[in-house]
């Protein structure tokens, strides 16, 4: 498949946009729930999102192939830290958030893995996603809470990030860490990630403690990131470190000078501003392909008509359309309550997460949605009207 290697209009302005004024009204508030003008948005998705963590996957490929059980949680930590790479350029901007229901399928002949997502939960909104390759399976259950505190804005993920390597018997699993918005209502915007990242092996109990450095007003250093590889007994034996929007690379402490570079980010393309700082990757993921037409389902995200007309510069259009699908969703939900019935994801179930989940060390019971094995891969291209999940786009065109 020959993919896009740009978007099909410049990027919508926000140069009307107050912030200032919005903002001020919500001080303290999870900014998720709060109506937010649509030219504060990037043409993609919350369940695209999930999927662009993928974009450096033959980190998990090689971490497949090695038989060293050290060598393999340092490329899994390069990995966890690669899902923040592509975010160095899109302060300012938000996802879409996803319909109930919305799906969104990726399949990569090129890096040999296929994704599922899918909107499980409304309130609170959780996407649910699934990958899988020959070496390895990706899923997680993602929840983010927002806040806004006078000049910057918080996003705080829920849950955790699992790996699976069947032929291993593997299972690795992680945390999110926090990214903040600074600068939101004066100076140059930009985005901070912050915090612990714990990635544990639940096989080998090799674990890597990743630190994501705050920067500050005595520091001259900017997304930098240290972390430390222990044995099962609690021993230090390799480092890592680098920056999250650059490079990862191994060393022992004893000889700090001699790094093997793990990742490397590739650079964004010349074009990149003008396309809400999209790397290649993110520009193919919203591309509706002839060769999709009559596969996917009408529930998945490239369908999604609001986001299709902002991905094409028709902002006012959008925002239109945007009012116009969230009414069709309140009023079948309303149709649901009224019937005493509640959504049913159609792809995932709930399960349990195997430890507890790091975001939340007090609960142990977390619930993990999982992908239903026969659900998506073995219907696709066969999905009819009747037999998928309501369809909140109504009888639009995208």
């Amino acid at each position: 498949m020959k993919r896009r290697a740009a978007l099909p209009a410049p990027q919508v302005s926000m140069e009307n946009i107050s912030l200032m004024s919005i903002l001020r009204k919500n001080i303290g508030k999870d900014l998720s729930t709060v109506a937010m003008p649509i030219a504060l948005n990037e043409p993609l998705n919350l369940l695209q999102k999930l999927c662009e963590e993928l974009e450096y996957s033959e980190l998990l490929e090689q971490a497949a192939e090695t038989s060293d059980d050290v060598h393999r949680i340092a490329l899994i930590s390069a990995f966890a830290i690669s899902a923040y790479g592509s975010t160095i350029l899109r302060a300012g901007r938000k996802p879409f958030n996803p319909l109930l229901g919305e799906t969104y399928e990726c399949v990569r002949e090129d890096k040999g893995f296929r994704f599922i997502s899918e909107k499980v939960s409304h309130h609170p909104h959780i996407m649910a996603c699934h990958a899988e390759s020959r070496r390895y399976v990706f899923y997680q259950s993602n929840q983010v809470k927002t806040k806004f505190w006078g000049k910057s804005m918080e996003l705080i993920p829920l849950g955790q990030v699992n790996v699976e390597f069947p032929a291993l018997g593997e299972h690795y699993q992680w945390n999110k860490v926090t990214t903040c918005m600074r600068n939101i209502l004066a100076g140059t915007r930009y985005l901070e990630h912050y915090g612990i990242m714990n990635i544990k092996s639940l096989k080998t109990g090799y674990t890597c403690q990743v630190t994501f450095k705050e920067s500050g007003y005595f520091t001259s250093s900017k997304n930098e990131v240290t972390g430390v590889i222990l044995d099962p007994n609690g021993q230090e034996i390799l480092s890592i470190g680098g920056k999250w929007d650059d490079s990862i690379a191994k060393f022992h402490s004893s000889t700090p000078n001699q790094l093997e570079v793990l990742w490397r980010r590739r650079p964004n393309p010349n074009h990149s501003q003008e396309m809400y700082g999209f790397t290649d990757y993110a520009v193919q993921l919203n591309e509706l392909h002839p060769s999709l037409e009559g596969v996917i389902p009408k529930t998945d995200s490239r369908y999604r008509t609001d986001q299709r007309m902002y991905e094409n510069g028709l902002a006012d259009e959008s925002e239109m359309e945007k009012l116009r699908l969230e009414a069709l969703q309140r009023e079948y939900i309303k149709e649901l309550e009224a019937q005493g019935q509640k959504w049913t994801p159609r792809f995932f179930e709930p399960g349990r997460e195997s430890t507890a989940s790091a975001a939340s060390p007090t609960n142990s019971t977390d619930r993990v949605w999982r992908y239903l094995p026969g659900s998506y891969w073995e219907q696709r291209g066969r999905f009819k009207d009747e037999d998928q999940a309501r369809d909140l786009w109504g009888q639009s065109e995208p």
